[in-house]
């Protein structure tokens, strides 16, 4: 297995929707009942992805996402929205409007443990997340029920997929070969 470079993920989404429980799932299995959430924090932790091993650095914002201090760091972002709070995916959609440059997103509602309180469906998060361009899963941070970590994955693999085609040389269209051929070949008969 390989290592390729750093994946920096942004998890975003306003107070209240599981950020950082959401993080915390992903990384130790645990759910965390209490929590500043005026705290920024940064984590590491390597993933196996496709049989390479991917660092993710993860940044778990403390809501206060408009700073946008995230757009020039993350090379992708994950959005997390409350099932059980309407504005929290109206906010969601307005965060990947911030970004400066087209980064992969996945779209993450958050506490289907809380199913009996939703106000968002599954169909309405699905649709948001096809008119941001997003991946979408919904999970329970508290729970651990749902695509919690197949969101974290999704967003390495396409970071990584990115990368490799803009690593991966440029090859001249056939028109291009074509016009090169003919051109040679007029510039021998002219001679």
């Amino acid at each position: 297995m390989s290592t390729s470079t750093d994946v920096r993920l942004a998890v975003l989404g306003c107070a209240g929707v599981g950020k950082s429980a959401v993080v915390v799932r992903f990384l130790t299995n645990r759910f965390i009942w209490e929590y500043d959430p005026t705290l920024e924090a940064t984590y590491k932790h390597e993933v196996v992805v496709d049989e390479e091993t991917i660092s993710l650095e993860i940044f778990d914002t403390a809501g206060q996402d408009e700073s946008g201090s995230w757009t020039a760091w993350a090379d992708a972002l994950l959005l997390v929205y409350d099932i059980t709070e309407r504005a929290s995916l109206t906010h969601a959609s307005h965060i990947k409007a911030l970004a400066a440059r087209p980064l992969p997103v996945v779209l993450l509602g958050n506490k289907i443990d809380l199913e009996h309180t939703r106000q968002v469906s599954f169909e309405e998060g699905e649709q948001a997340a096809m008119e941001l361009g997003a991946g979408f899963f919904e999970c329970s941070a508290c729970t651990s029920e749902g695509g919690l970590s197949e969101a974290f994955l999704e967003l390495a693999r396409e970071t990584r997929r990115i990368r490799a085609a803009q690593s991966r040389p440029r090859r001249r269209s056939s028109t291009t070969h074509v016009r090169q051929a003919f051109s040679k070949m007029l510039t021998k008969i002219g001679s």
